[in-house]
């Protein structure tokens, strides 16, 4: 070896030992050697961007995992068993509604603590993050748009607020969907998605029942259309009410449809239920449902709908 190549090869083994460093540096200089100044594999664990929350979701009946786009393209439906999954009104809007052009009605109304009522917290509190955390008004949205170039009014219920729970907000803006409808002559249809009445407004939620089923009567007098879609869940006073008695009534597959829970009808039989009970499939065997709709399919399955409720 050369006086150069072993000049070389003794400054190569000074610098990976770091004792090319300076008298005065410290150990963890020393050790340190192989540390970038800029930041990379420096970066503090606190700093280091890992993959952002969400961008993978698994699939909860089969554990199919996927990327969230890829599960929005498919209109949230697991390409692998077609699991449903839940999802809100901007979303149903979106891709019902004719190139996503629609008009929202009714935003302006809002909730009120009636009865000063406190759980674990205050009603009013809670009505103010949920407000906040979901930028929703309520558990209620209405737009008015075309649906395969028919006009059609869609209300629909958003989980994600309270449980899409029934107060008199949600009651309100059906009935003033209805309205809406009688007054242009426009089919309406009702997307629930509820776990049942918001009962930290008590009797002023109960009293919707009644109210929703008068108005949408109306609707049944003026011979105008009225399409209800049941998806998952569909419990308590929404199924003892307007949810059941469409002169269409629809559901995804495999949404849960009842008015108490399979757990609490268990308890009180003291009996093993039948396999799927309170599914959409079981309900429909049993003759409450006209029939069972993909999401893919429900925009095609509600313009051959109108178009036969029209001509």
């Amino acid at each position: 070896m050369s006086n150069r190549e072993e000049k070389h090869l003794e400054e190569f083994e000074r610098r990976l030992s770091g004792d090319d460093l300076a008298p005065a540096a410290d150990e963890a200089q020393r050790v340190s050697w192989f540390k970038r100044k800029n930041k990379g594999i420096t970066t503090s664990t606190s700093e280091k961007k890992e993959t952002p929350d969400g961008l993978w979701v698994m699939c909860p009946s089969c554990k199919h995992t996927g990327t969230v786009q890829e599960l929005k393209d498919n209109l949230f439906v697991c390409p692998s068993c077609n699991y449903h999954h839940r999802i809100g009104s901007e979303e149903y809007f979106n891709f019902l509604y004719d190139d996503q052009q629609y008009t929202r009605l009714f935003d302006n109304i809002l909730s009120k603590d009636f009865l000063g009522f406190t759980d674990l917290k205050p009603y009013g509190k809670r009505l103010e993050e949920t407000i906040s955390k979901t930028g929703l008004k309520d558990s209620m949205s209405v737009a008015v748009g075309k649906v395969g170039g028919f006009d059609l009014v869609i209300a629909c219920m958003d989980f994600e607020f309270i449980g899409g729970s029934l107060g008199s907000v949600m009651g309100e803006k059906i009935c003033r969907a209805a309205d809406y409808s009688l007054e242009h002559r426009i089919p309406l249809m009702i997307v629930s998605k509820s776990g049942g009445a918001r009962m930290m407004e008590s009797a002023f939620s109960l009293m919707q029942l009644p109210k929703t089923l008068g108005r949408l009567a109306l609707l049944a007098d003026a011979k105008i259309p009225y399409i209800s879609l049941c998806t998952d869940p569909t419990f308590g006073g929404t199924t003892a009410s307007f949810s059941m008695v469409g002169d269409v009534i629809i559901a995804e597959p495999k949404a849960l449809i009842g008015f108490a829970g399979p757990r609490v009808i268990k308890e009180t039989i003291k009996k093993d239920l039948p396999k799927g009970f309170q599914t959409s499939e079981f309900v429909m065997d049993k003759g409450f449902l006209d029939f069972i709709v993909d999401r893919k399919d429900l925009k095609a399955k509600l313009t051959q709908l109108l178009d036969l409720f029209q001509h």
